[in-house]
């Protein structure tokens, strides 16, 4: 026993009491994200402290660059990151389930204590979940709370099954490729748009066949060619006109899933259902995301890798150019 406490008491030492982070002092445009050097967060009885290997980049953080998720009074400054991997540095005392040293990856929205373009966050031990051994920390710290959104879009709200040709709208970015390939690990027939010839490529590299490009002018008679006999499900991942036209293939008594934040939100339609959700984390939740990754054998798409002290570059990237997967911040 006393070795154990000893162990613990080095990994507790070994924590500096600051860390840089990529944080916002006001909100504006990329370059308002800067480097500072912040006391490392302290954990309450059921938190714990991740030493953060890589975190992803999603639109929703630049949203809250912007100001666009304000509620209420911000705190500056602001670290930005809502999911990501990396390793247990330490837990609260209440927390059973992880100790130092434990490889997890995390999902928190506007997590109190900051979020994860940091060296360490504090996040409670609920929103962790062990890292898939399939995973690199670099694939698990970008695919965190895609991976939820995406199962959950297939599984949950869809419940997509072998009699389903299933749409994924908006299949070349952080969410879609991973839906498409828990979908086809369902036993659908899964069509993907692809508007890019890096996106379709990207997407014939995870095993997806069937792809189309919505913007094109024979987007309609191409998506009916692929599936004739209708689709059955649609899972929205973008919003619009375009979007609108491949509902119009939907049979009578399918049914659209969207994230909640898609915008427009798809239009309400006689004899057709259509369900908004939220990704929502929790031991439950990533014990069934790890062995979806297992079954469907994932493949997590990087579009680029930038390194912390870049993260207004990869904003920027974000919001200028057209990525296909998700862009990962590496810190560790």
């Amino acid at each position: 026993m006393a070795s154990t406490s000893r162990s613990a008491g080095e990994a507790r030492q070994s924590i500096p009491s600051t860390m840089r982070a990529a944080a916002i002092d006001k909100f504006g445009p990329p370059e308002v994200l800067q480097i500072h050097n912040l006391p490392v967060p302290k954990v309450s009885p059921k938190e714990v402290l991740i030493a953060v290997h890589a975190t992803g980049v999603g639109i929703w953080d630049t949203d809250f660059r912007k100001g666009t998720y304000k509620e209420g009074r911000t705190k500056f400054p602001l670290v930005l990151g809502m999911d990501g991997a990396g390793t247990i540095a330490a837990v609260g005392k209440s927390v059973r389930r992880f100790k130092p040293g434990d490889q997890v990856w995390a999902y928190e929205f506007g997590g109190r204590k900051g979020g994860f373009y940091a060296e360490y966050v504090a996040v409670k031990a609920e929103s962790v979940g062990r890292a898939p051994k399939e995973l690199s920390m670099l694939e698990a710290g970008t695919a965190a709370v895609t991976a939820l959104t995406a199962l959950q879009g297939i599984d949950d709200t869809l419940k997509i099954g072998k009699r389903d040709t299933v749409l994924v709208f908006g299949a070349t970015g952080a969410v879609g490729t991973m839906a498409v390939q828990f979908a086809k690990q369902k036993g659908a027939r899964v069509v993907a748009t692809a508007s890019s010839p890096e996106g379709e490529k990207a997407l014939r590299a995870i095993g997806i066949e069937h792809t189309f490009n919505p913007r094109a002018d024979d987007a309609a008679s191409r998506l009916k060619s692929i599936a004739p006999r209708g689709l059955t499900a649609v899972l929205a991942l973008a919003g619009g006109e375009k979007l609108e036209r491949c509902i119009d293939q939907l049979v009578e008594g399918g049914r659209v899933a969207y994230p909640n934040g898609v915008e427009p939100e798809p239009r309400k339609r006689a004899k057709i259902k259509r369900i908004a959700y939220d990704a929502e984390s929790g031991p439950d939740a990533f014990k069934r995301l790890n062995r979806a990754v297992t079954q469907s054998r994932l493949k997590v798409v990087i579009d680029s890798t930038y390194k912390l002290e870049d993260a207004a570059r990869a904003h920027e990237k974000l919001e200028h150019s057209h990525v296909v997967g998700r862009i990962a911040l590496q810190i560790a």
